[in-house]
């Protein structure tokens, strides 16, 4: 990931995507200009709402989007397609959003577990995704791609895939992980009761039939790196955010 700073905003960008101009989207960590080390970005979760809007506005300016949708997250396998929004809606049910809308801007809220977004370049459709392990269960990734391929004429091989920091091998503690995860999932096992949700993802994604060469993942975990929040670090109802949107033509 490459690290910018724009509009008074620290925030990531994945570096697979620096071929596509037409796409504008951040990974923004905990630190923002409203307090220091609370960059919240989920209105409702630990900060008064007025704050977390703040924060959504100085987001969606800094990418040049004209508002933020996000998803209600409910650990499934839904997704929605979005064609136009209010100022900062909530989606809920769904854990994808997808659009092929200039100017419209997607969020996924994180605190450990997976953002994931998906851009066609070709097609010029863009897919956000909430992965958190019961997503990877579900395989949320593959249905997502699948209804690109059946609904936007998207080829696989096309789709660029970005994966925000997330709970790494080395913290993705499982303790009932038996009765938690499926059979074939043992394979991604690296010791005591921890598994490897980067390679699960990644491994789902090339499934699919995007390219290995064309999946980046940010290789940051969350409970381990202070510069993002995390819930199993700090049993916290703050998350940061991956934010996505197609520029409009110029």
């Amino acid at each position: 990931m490459l690290l910018c700073n724009e509009n008074g905003l620290a925030f990531y960008r994945f570096s697979l995507f620096e071929s596509c101009p037409s796409l504008a989207h951040g990974v923004f960590n905990r630190y923002g200009s409203t307090k220091a080390g609370n960059f919240n970005l989920a209105p409702g979760n630990g900060d008064k709402e007025t704050e977390a809007n703040t924060n959504l506005d100085l987001v969606s300016d800094t990418l040049g989007l004209k508002s933020l949708v996000f998803a209600g997250q409910v650990h499934g396998d839904r997704s929605l397609v979005v064609r136009t929004n209010q100022a900062h809606e909530m989606l809920n049910g769904y854990d994808a959003l997808i659009t092929r809308e200039s100017g419209l801007g997607l969020l996924i809220t994180v605190a450990d577990c997976q953002g994931v977004v998906l851009h066609d370049p070709r097609q010029q459709v863009l897919a956000l995704v909430h992965n958190g392990w019961r997503g990877s269960v579900v395989n949320i990734l593959g249905k997502t791609i699948s209804r690109l391929v059946n609904e936007f004429s998207v080829h696989p091989e096309d789709i660029l895939a970005g994966i925000s920091p997330s709970l790494g091998p080395c913290c993705a503690e499982f303790v009932h992980y038996r009765k938690e995860l499926p059979e074939d999932f043992q394979k991604y096992h690296v010791g005591g009761r921890h598994f490897d949700f980067w390679a699960i993802s990644r491994d789902q994604l090339t499934t699919a039939g995007i390219k290995p060469e064309n999946i980046e993942v940010a290789g940051v975990c969350t409970k381990c790196s202070h510069e993002f929040f995390s819930y199993r670090r700090d049993k916290t109802a703050q998350r940061f955010g991956l934010a996505a949107g197609l520029r409009g033509k110029e």
